[in-house]
């Protein structure tokens, strides 16, 4: 059984090296897209979604008062006094202007004589903006907190946090851990099932399409021996591939995320020994699900037909990183196929290996490959499945 296993598996590695063009398609060009695409995307939005550093809005005020001049001056504000509104909104509509401030011809007076515990109207300051301008809407929050922070100073009863203390005891990679781990394990379940499904089902139905599998079957390799190099050298490839796609994404998160460096060293090689173990036996358990998918279908097409499903379904399971709150801290949770390795990978990418739950992952995800394996050598043992039109 043995070198028949390693004769069908040095067949399947020459057979899809042999073919320069699928071999860079499958591995290569997968991470080089994904790292130019995201890597386009995390600039495109940092410019779409922020200002420059020495941004300097430019702000009309109708009334504007003179205990404020100083204070603008200091936040970079610049207000110019007008008197026509509307002139000032139209140039705000066609993103000429960023913010106009409306104040009322005796603003000072009125906040000076204004007893919060009258009942009575306090004076309005009314800010008109451009949402849809970046720079607009940029102007508008530093006018705002301007204002908020002189309204504070008018009644300060007491402080809030006062100075420039670190009152927010969350780390910086705790942060950005919690977005990792909402995100990429979604991303790499793709990944590796993308891998899959561009190699597994080729292998089997498509050798049956072909009809090079009753070659095969005539060899006096076992059915185990078949099943079992099949699934290993399809294995390497799928994992190849999952790597290359992986390694794109990981390379571009700090441009698309404004991520720096800071999170990339907080993970240990701890991590990435159990982020590898992890993916090895999700990649055997999904190649084995495919390729028992792929033995039952007639042609590479109904193959990928039938396979379809089953990816959706594992996408949908990888979506559960986004909205769970964590990796689950329950046992069962890491006995389900693809929600378990979901669950393991949450919380490696948040900084937390649960070795315990990474280990009842691993058998769990190893003992249903050795099930449906047995399932695969059964139905190469089918001449009814094997040899049907």
């Amino acid at each position: 059984m043995k070198n028949g296993m390693l004769t069908i598996f040095r067949k399947e590695l020459a057979r899809f090296f042999g073919d320069k063009r699928t071999t860079l398609g499958t591995i290569l060009l997968p991470g080089v897209l994904i790292f130019v695409v995201y890597t386009f995307m995390g600039s495109a939005l940092s410019s779409q979604f922020s200002v420059e550093d020495d941004f300097v809005p430019a702000v009309q005020a109708v009334n504007p008062p003179d205990s404020l001049a100083a204070l603008a001056g200091q936040a970079g504000l610049e207000l110019e006094a007008i008197q026509d509104q509307a002139q000032a909104k139209s140039l705000l509509e066609s993103q000429e202007l960023d913010l106009l401030a409306v104040f009322p011809a005796d603003f000072d007076a009125q906040v000076a004589a204004y007893d919060v515990g009258s009942g009575q109207s306090a004076p309005v300051v009314e800010l008109y903006y451009n949402s849809a301008s970046v720079d607009s809407a940029a102007a508008y929050e530093m006018l705002a907190a301007l204002l908020s922070s002189y309204e504070t100073s008018l009644a300060n009863k007491f402080d809030v946090n006062p100075g420039g203390g670190a009152y927010d005891l969350a780390a910086e990679t705790d942060t950005a851990g919690a977005l990792m781990s909402s995100m990429m394990p979604m991303l790499l379940v793709l990944f590796l099932f993308s891998g899959c499904m561009a190699t597994a089902p080729e292998s089997i139905a498509g050798e049956k399409e072909r009809g090079t599998i009753a070659t095969l079957l005539i060899t006096p390799v076992s059915r185990s021996g078949l099943a079992l190099g099949k699934i290993c050298a399809l294995s390497i490839i799928a994992l190849l591939s999952g790597l290359s796609s992986t390694v794109g994404t990981l390379l571009s998160m700090p441009t698309l995320m404004q991520m720096d460096g800071e999170m990339q060293m907080a993970y240990t090689p701890a991590h990435y020994l159990a982020l590898c173990l992890i993916i090895l036996s999700t990649v055997l358990f999904i190649v084995t699900c495919i390729s028992l998918i792929s033995a039952f279908a007639k042609t590479v097409k109904e193959a990928q037909t039938y396979v379809t499903p089953l990816m959706i379904l594992a996408m949908v399971v990888g979506l559960t990183a986004m909205f769970g709150g964590g990796a689950s801290t329950q046992v069962w949770a890491y006995l389900i196929p693809f929600y378990n390795s979901v669950q393991v990978m949450a919380g490696i990418f948040a900084l937390e290996v649960n070795w315990t739950f990474l280990l009842i992952a691993l058998v769990s995800n190893l003992a249903y490959t050795a099930a449906l394996t047995w399932g695969l050598t059964r139905m190469f043992s089918s001449e009814k499945i094997m040899f049907q039109r």
